[in-house]
């Protein structure tokens, strides 16, 4: 299927702006409907897109982790694409997955990579059993309303000494302040950020003007 044929795709989602909902404006409705009808097409679309942040993530995870993670939280985890990269490396470890698209998930159940699926959005606290070595959140941080919320959640999803990976665009990180965001953070420190890399490469509308960085922080 051509990039073409999928933005004509696109323009048929219940008229939502796909340029408005890649820069993160539009209500958790609308986002969870965008994604229900997008499902069905979603990984090839990032495909031909040249979607790179799993496979970039992953990698940084196996130069950084000291030892294998036993539980993985992966928060916005849409069809599994990051989860499954990481497993490649990381087959051993357990993992759980949030999303807001219940279509979207239907597909992450199918993989069978995830122990347990919730649909509610990252934003929402979820009452877990689990304490996790690692929490991710892979291309979904332009949704975020609440930037301390959204710490504030995960430091309570890990174990001391725990990982969060996430990326974040560069527009939106200068934008936003977003290293004063990270510096300011009590409850965890910074352990890696990488270079700018573009995002969605073979798209016509990023291609090498949307950037973004992946950063670990660990819980202090």
């Amino acid at each position: 299927m051509s990039i073409e044929i999928v933005q004509l795709f696109f323009q048929k989602c219940n008229n939502i702006s796909v340029g408005k909902l890649l820069k993160g404006i539009g209500n958790s409705k609308e986002i969870k409907k965008f994604y229900d009808d997008w499902s069905n097409t979603y990984d090839l679309t990032l495909k031909e897109w040249g979607y790179i942040a799993p496979s970039h993530s992953t990698r940084i995870l196996k130069k950084i982790l000291t030892k294998k993670p036993k539980y993985l939280l992966d928060l916005a985890c849409g069809t599994g694409l990051f989860v499954e990269k990481f497993k490649k490396i990381f087959p051993k470890c357990i993992c759980d997955g949030t999303d807001i698209s219940k279509e979207i998930l239907e597909i992450s159940n199918s993989k069978g990579l995830y122990r347990n699926l919730y649909q509610t959005s990252f934003e929402n606290k979820i009452n877990l059993k689990n304490r996790y070595d690692l929490v991710s959140l892979i291309g979904a941080m332009t949704y975020c309303s609440n930037h301390n919320l959204l710490f504030k959640l995960v430091n309570s999803y890990l174990i001391k000494g725990g990982l969060f990976i996430f990326t974040q665009r560069i527009d939106l990180w200068d934008k936003l302040k977003f290293e004063d965001t990270i510096n300011n953070l009590g409850n965890f420190k910074k352990i890696y950020k990488s270079r700018p890399i573009n995002y969605l490469p073979k798209n016509k509308d990023f291609g090498q003007n949307i950037k973004i960085r992946i950063v670990v922080l660990q819980k202090k």
